[in-house]
Formats: structure tokens, sequence, C-alpha cells
């Protein structure tokens, strides 16, 4: 089914207009009362989400959510406030709660704008702008047409908890005290199924999706619906495990996961309170020799991509690991003060991580491991950045002379993640572009699965 209508906004290009006019009136008048430094959040998002079950409308959301956030600085004592009413007398209300908030606050000696010689001042296009002409009457169409691809799969998809498109855009304005003024504005679409599926040994339930900033990118809505379809079939007959120690292979939509994991730890704010189990690493081998995370904040169409971070500090392609060496670490300037360090571009997170392959496809991986756990899905929240413990509910495939020999449910897998890191045997080429995090999946040579 064709399912693409895409329309430019040129209203869109007013609205930034309008609301960096607005920001820089804002920080005019925190300067006219008293503010040494002051900076200032504009955003405009509005979407579209249309839900369908067993080919019927469920819900159907427009949304529409507007903010202001404003941060002042008195020498170095920091107030802050936000409000979503954008009413001159709520505006004015804001700047004059964030103004007392400082007057009152100890002095922070990290605290204060980024360094000005480090703004902004190429604003590359990065391609993210690419609305979508979905009427409410269209999004259900492709609800219904997803879902029924997927049931028509199996007669023993008998079952389903919905299918979902959405759509939305977003214009965000952030400007500062040294004269930085920082326009951005993205769509992003998404379509997604999930399906249950029953025989005598039981029921199971499964997903897929798909989302991208160009609907052209998406997968069809045939195509969702038939993968949620046979990864719920795959799952019937689903055996738990007995304990012991293998290697353990991570999807790819869920090798992100653990790269995200890694992040948090080598991230500013874990390091200068202490509480990350790599603190002082930078410079050390964390990873097998080959290993490699680039991040590439000025890709086209990526889901992080931009050209500032959330500081307006210009962002750059650059290595955050290289020959598994851990070249730095990740801030903003608050972070890297702390630390006596400098900002790495790192304000409001990563931009567009592109972790480095060296095997094939998932297939080919198993068919080298030969025998061990496959995991497609991951449950709770048992990874502790301090300490460095993994332990996480799984489900998937045990492999057996390279092949999904049976499903498996009900387990746990275990371990800890600095042996993990450097426990990578594999990276496949299969990457997930459905996040900012981009990698194949992700073979550890060894964990512990705890089971029956």
């Amino acid at each position: 089914m064709k399912h693409i209508s895409t329309n430019a906004t040129p209203a869109a290009q007013d609205g930034l207009d309008q609301m960096a006019n607005l920001a820089e009136d804002i920080l005019a008048r925190c300067r006219a009362a008293g503010a040494s430094q002051a900076e200032v959040g504009v955003d405009d998002d509005r979407g579209i989400n249309v839900n369908v079950r067993m080919g019927e409308v469920e819900t159907i959301e427009h949304t529409r959510d507007r903010g202001l956030s404003l941060t002042v600085y008195f020498g170095q004592r920091k107030g802050s406030a936000s409000t979503a009413d954008l009413a001159p007398a709520s505006i004015a209300a804001t700047i004059d709660y964030a103004c007392a908030i400082a007057r009152y606050t100890e002095e922070d000696p990290a605290a204060g704008l980024a360094d000005p010689a480090r703004m902004a001042k190429v604003f590359p296009d990065l391609d993210l702008w690419h609305p979508w002409a979905l009427s409410p009457e269209h999004a259900i169409e492709l609800g219904i047409a997803c879902e029924a691809a997927g049931r028509a799969v199996d007669p023993r998809i008998d079952n389903s908890d919905g299918a979902s498109v959405a759509s939305g855009d977003s214009l965000s304005i952030y400007a500062n005290s040294h004269g930085f003024t920082g326009r951005e504005r993205g769509t992003h679409h998404s379509i997604s199924c999930a399906l249950i599926a029953e025989d005598d040994a039981g029921m199971q339930r499964d997903y897929w999706y798909t989302s991208a900033r160009h609907a052209g990118d998406l997968e069809s809505v045939e195509s969702v619906g038939r993968i949620a379809a046979e990864r719920t079939l795959r799952r019937l007959g689903a055996q738990r495990l007995s304990t012991r120690e293998c290697p353990v292979l991570f999807a790819p939509e869920l090798s992100r996961g653990l790269i995200g994991s890694f992040v948090s730890a080598v991230s500013g704010g874990a390091l200068y309170r202490r509480a990350s189990f790599l603190l002082d690493q930078a410079g050390q081998q964390l990873f097998p020799s080959w290993f490699a995370i680039a991040e590439e904040p000025h890709l086209l169409r990526g889901l992080g991509s931009c050209s500032f971070d959330s500081e307006g500090v210009a962002t750059s392609a650059n290595h955050l690991v290289r020959d598994g060496v851990l070249q730095r670490y990740v801030m903003g300037s608050y972070s890297a003060r702390k630390l006596g360090l400098t900002s790495t571009a790192n304000a409001g997170g990563t931009h567009n991580l592109r972790v480095a392959s060296n095997a094939g496809t998932l297939e080919q991986i198993m068919r080298s491991m030969g025998r061990g756990l496959l995991v497609t899905e991951l449950m709770g929240q048992g990874v502790n950045i301090v300490t460095g413990d993994y332990s996480r509910g799984a489900a998937g495939f045990w492999i057996e002379n390279g092949e999904p020999a049976y499903a498996v449910e009900e387990i746990t897998i275990a371990g800890k993640l600095r042996e993990m890191l450097a426990g990578i045997a594999a990276i496949g080429s299969e990457v997930d572009r459905r996040s900012s995090i981009l990698t194949g999946p992700i073979l550890i040579d060894r964990m512990t699965i705890a089971g029956a």
C-alpha cells in the first residue's frame, strides 16, 4: 500500500522567526532585571497519533505543546523557571521567578553559560524537516492495513495489542546572552504493530515498528505487520533454560541499550558525582582493539543530528572510542568545569553514535557462534552504573549448531559491564537505524544465564 505524502509548511519559518524574537526580548528583559547572563529555550511541538485494534479505531490524538524555559545567572548564582503559557503575563512572571531564585541561591563556581568562543557559527541543512500531511482518516487506514497484514499471516494470531501511526514536527529556539540564537526544526514519523498468538503451549506477544525523519523512509505498513507476526509466531512454545554460562548475542534493536549504558557511565554528570564504574578511564582501553564509536552530529536525516548542543556549543564529528580506547568523556559545560575539563558539545546528550562493525549479518554471527543465546527482548532496569553490575530479565532463542533451536523466556542474563565491554567478540553489519545509536548485533563472549 502506498502510504507516503509529504508537504512543506512555509509557516514553520515564520514560527521560528516569532520564537526567536520572543527569546531575544526575554534576554533583554533579564539583563534589565540585573542578570549578568541568561539563556532561554522556546519549543513548539505538534503531532497526531492514531491507535487501532482489531480493525477498530481506539484513539485519535492531536497534540500541541508549547513551552519556554529560562535560566538566569547573577554572577555565579543560578535561577531557573519554565512555563507552558506564552501569554505576556505568564512570561513576565517566569522572568521574575527565575531572577528571584537566582538572587537567593548559593554561588556555584561551575555555573554559567558555555564559553562564548565555542558557540556555533555555521548551521548546515541536515535534512531534518519533512512534514507529513497525515489526515486522521489516512492514519486510520494505514493502522488498520498494518494490523490486518499481520493478522493474516497465520490463524494462530487471533488477537492484537493494536497498531499505531504517528507523525509530529518540532520547532525550537535556543538563545543566550552571548548573542547566540540557534534555530532547529525537525520531523519524526512512526508506524508500529503488536500482535498476540496462541497455541497449545500458551500465548505470546511481540511487535515491530519503523520510524524516520521522512515518511518516505518508513517501512511499508504491510512489512511492519508481517514482521510483527513473524516475531510473535517464533516465540510460541518458549522454554526456560537451566542456569549456565555461554555466549550472548544481542539483537540490533537491543544492542543500542548496551552502548547507551556505556555512554551513561562516561557522562560528566555521573563522573563528577563519583557515581560511575568508569571513573578516570579516559585514555584507557575498555574494548577490543578493533572497536570504535564515532559521533556524527551532522548525519543527514539522523535522529540525533544537530549543529549545536543544548548550550549552543558547535558540534563536530569525532571519536568517543578508537582502537578500543576511550578518547574522551561526554560532557556539557557544567560537568566539564566540575571535572576541570572542557565541554565536548554534549550538553543534552550525544548526537548519532556510529558503532563500527567487524562481522557480517545476524545469521552469520549465529553460525560462527555455534551455541549460545540470542536475546530479542529485555525487561527491567537492572543496570547499575555505579558498580557496573548488569542483570536483566530476557527472552529470545537458544542457538544450537548456528541455528535457532527454540524460543526461551523467563531467564535473567547477568555480568559485569566492564567485562562485557572488554568481551565484545563481534558486531554485525545489520544496523538498526531507528535510534541515534547506530549499531548492529553485538556478541558478548560469555555471560551468566540464570534460569530454571
